[in-house]
């Protein structure tokens, strides 16, 4: 019999056709607004043995799914999961990490050069016609970059600084060295990266021991005149203090925030000194086929009881 999975996510019907030359039976059912998920019938629900989404947990009931087996998620968080209804059963849920981190290390690369070029402020110039030299202009070579998280988002964005001739910093659980990075402290050390960089960068997680890890107490620390950027999850940042603090900072950048969309009477979009984008940075026209790639692998090694990619540790929260 054929293992049935169900794909929320659209994607061409020759790539459908290679996942069924695997030996499955393909479904798929938008969870876009012209969704018919809650349509399904039990008995459809009952026989699906692999989801392959984004987000589609409001509309379906998992709880319905008697012979789900494996969970594959298009993106690299899974805020959106009901974990318990999955915890219970030994559900294998596998997340999209990598699959956008080259986009978000290219915006990296862009709100830092952005920050330091003053773009803002030439943008605003040129809005109102005026030519003006502005001699606060930096350069970013020879300056100390630290990363909150050293994993695939970190590491691209590593990479790619690399070239501007700057120094990088990282900071993970263990301090285990890693490619690209010139030093790497251990979560314990995390005050160092706060203390040294000029400019620091935040990748990490949301869980229960990141949420508000960024506070007033990490911000006391920062130099004046250096930068932060959020692009991991907005719950790891106490913005009240942020916004506190952001007078003494050069600039900031953030994709993430705390409440998404962000609301139109928080503080932060009057911040002369900001760079917001609406969780933006991981948009690319190469998504498509890197996830693509990745779910067909991972579905190529279900079928041959192999250990998936990205398996997420759910007790560690990624």
């Amino acid at each position: 019999m054929a293992i049935k999975v169900l794909f929320t996510l659209k994607f061409s019907e020759e790539e459908f056709d290679r996942i069924r030359d695997l030996g499955y039976e393909v479904t798929f059912n938008s969870e876009g607004k012209k969704s018919t998920l809650d349509k399904m019938t039990d008995e459809e629900l009952e026989s699906i043995d692999i989801l392959v989404t984004y987000n589609s947990f409001e509309k379906l009931d998992i709880s319905k799914m008697k012979n789900l087996k494996y969970i594959q998620l298009g993106s690299t968080g899974f805020d959106q999961v009901p974990i318990d209804k999955i915890m219970d059963r030994n559900i294998i849920l596998c997340n999209n990490k990598g699959g956008y981190s080259i986009p978000i290390a290219e915006w990296i690369v862009s709100t830092v050069l952005q920050i330091y070029k003053n773009t803002k402020a030439f943008y605003n110039k040129q809005y109102k016609k005026r030519w003006t030299c502005d001699y606060s202009v930096s350069e970013i070579y020879g300056k100390k970059i630290g990363f909150l998280g050293t994993g695939t988002i970190a590491l691209e964005g590593a990479k790619r600084l690399k070239a501007f001739g700057v120094e990088i910093w990282g900071c993970n659980t263990d301090g285990r060295s890693v490619k690209y990075f010139d030093k790497c402290f251990s979560t314990s050390d995390m005050d160092e990266v706060f203390i040294n960089c000029d400019i620091v960068i935040s990748t990490i997680p949301s869980t229960k021991q990141t949420y508000k890890l960024i506070d007033k107490s990490k911000f006391k620390l920062m130099k004046e005149g250096s930068s932060f950027v959020n692009v991991g999850r907005g719950k790891i940042v106490d913005e009240d203090d942020l916004i506190e603090y952001a007078h003494k900072l050069r600039g900031i950048a953030l994709d993430v925030f705390q409440e998404e969309p962000l609301c139109e009477d928080s503080k932060l979009w009057d911040l002369d000194n900001i760079i917001i984008t609406p969780h933006n940075s991981w948009v690319s026209e190469q998504n498509s086929l890197r996830s693509f790639n990745l779910f067909y692998n991972n579905l190529k090694k279900f079928t041959s009881n192999k250990e998936p990619d990205n398996k997420v540790e759910i007790e560690k929260g990624y």
